[in-house]
């Protein structure tokens, strides 16, 4: 495995270079929105019968004129750039960059079924892509882009040895500029793809963030609703401005920088968060569910601002980087089921405390939950099968010991104990 790494550094652009970045963004903008009628345009002519056409417009195109792909309009480039001029200002490759961007939205339309590219309004195109360099443009505190010349970086971390820069991207946010570098090693890492070492459950919440099967919970965090005071009264005064004024635009950054300020802070936690889990255990299980149908419902707005998503996409980074494994396996039932003697024991959102009335087995709910999850997956990976004789069909079938079932020995709590070579666990 090639290892490839994004870092983001703050950069400070001066007034001209600030300028040129802005008008830059502007005609990436045009022409993106140009290749997409162009797109259009050739779909809009395919879809008329041939005998009527619309009563309102068609745009009717020769039968011989090819789609509009990528190739065909990065070609284009350099005529469009005679006709017009502007084009000549912003380097070529990010022209070609930008072309790409909306033909891989196109593609992942195809492939999808649903999400067509739209147009882009004014100040909606935020990044510029710089996809190759011939040397390095990192000098000291300075970073070198083409046709910009040298911009001042906040180089708060240096480059690891033997990583090279492959592509910088320019990201324009209300808090100012940044340069998302991405470096690739030529030495290739070995990847985990079996798990190993002490096994650790995790189960998300809104009560407690974050509950682990060796029964540690992460007090719930709300971003948005700590900051929401804030940004109330900037958005109450946004929407006392006349629209399009100068005072209105300046209203509009205060709420931009609210809402960045919000994100930033989840994603400092989210990290930090995710190197504690890693310091935990080797061997990561998180539940493989949709977030997207929890925000449905009448949690929606928490459940959003919490970000369980992004924590599980930084947690999977985070293990990647750090040689940890990450495993999903299946959420139905986790919360439902006694991690000791594997029962249904059915609960309410009200009902905090698992009490099994079969095997009386009593802990956080949220804890029981991370327990079971780290039992479904030390059962479908290897870790199951570590020391122990697969003579067995009940062993062979399934990963859990049965003499470990009648005792009420969960299996997360047996590898535990193996692992530290402590006496045998009882309930």
């Amino acid at each position: 495995m090639t290892p490839t790494l994004n870092y983001s550094y703050r950069i400070y652009p001066d007034s001209k270079q600030e300028t040129m970045l802005d008008e830059w963004l502007e005609i990436c903008r045009r022409s993106y929105n140009y290749a997409l009628r162009e797109l259009k345009d050739w779909i809009a002519s395919r879809k008329c019968p041939i005998d009527r056409c619309s009563l309102e417009s068609e745009y009717i195109m020769a039968a011989s004129y090819p789609f509009p792909g990528y190739h065909q309009q990065q070609n284009q480039l350099p005529k469009a750039k005679k006709v017009f001029l502007e084009l000549a200002k912003v380097s070529s490759q990010v022209l070609q960059t930008n072309i790409r961007r909306l033909h891989d939205a196109w593609d992942f339309f195809r492939n999808r079924g649903f999400g067509f590219p739209r147009f882009k309004k004014y100040g909606q195109m935020k990044s510029l892509l710089f996809p190759q360099f011939k040397s390095n443009p990192l000098t000291g505190w300075q970073i070198k882009l083409p046709k910009l010349g040298k911009v001042q970086i906040n180089l708060h971390r240096p480059i690891p040895d033997g990583f090279v820069i492959k592509q910088i991207r320019v990201v324009k946010k209300a808090m100012g500029w940044f340069a998302v570098i991405s470096i690739q090693s030529d030495i290739n890492l070995p990847e985990v793809n079996a798990p190993f070492g002490h096994p650790l459950g995790l189960d998300v919440g809104l009560s407690s963030y974050l509950a682990t099967s060796d029964n540690y919970v992460e007090k719930g965090r709300k971003f948005f609703k700590t900051e929401h005071r804030r940004l109330k009264v900037l958005q109450r005064r946004l929407s006392r401005k006349q629209k399009r004024s100068n005072n209105y635009e300046k209203a509009r950054k205060k709420v931009e920088k609210q809402h960045n300020h919000i994100a930033f802070k989840r994603k400092d936690y989210q990290f930090k968060l995710a190197h504690k889990v890693c310091d935990m255990g080797d061997s990561i299980f998180m539940e493989d569910i949709d977030f997207r149908t929890m925000a449905k419902g009448f949690l929606s707005k928490h459940t959003l601002d919490a970000g369980f998503g992004q924590f599980r996409d930084i947690l999977k980074y985070v293990c990647l980087i750090r040689g940890k494994y990450f495993g999903l396996v299946d959420h139905r039932g986790t919360s439902q089921t006694c991690p000791n003697c594997r029962t249904e024991v059915r609960k309410t959102l009200s009902d905090r405390v698992h009490d099994c009335p079969e095997c009386h087995y009593r802990c956080d709910r949220d804890v029981a939950s991370a327990q079971e999850i780290c039992n479904r997956g030390i059962e479908t990976t290897t870790l199951g099968l570590r020391g122990k004789e697969t003579v067995c069909q009940v062993e062979v079938s399934g990963v859990m010991s049965l003499d470990n079932w009648r005792r009420g020995i969960p299996l997360w709590a047996e590898i535990s104990r193996r692992e530290s070579g402590s006496p045998r666990y009882t309930a």
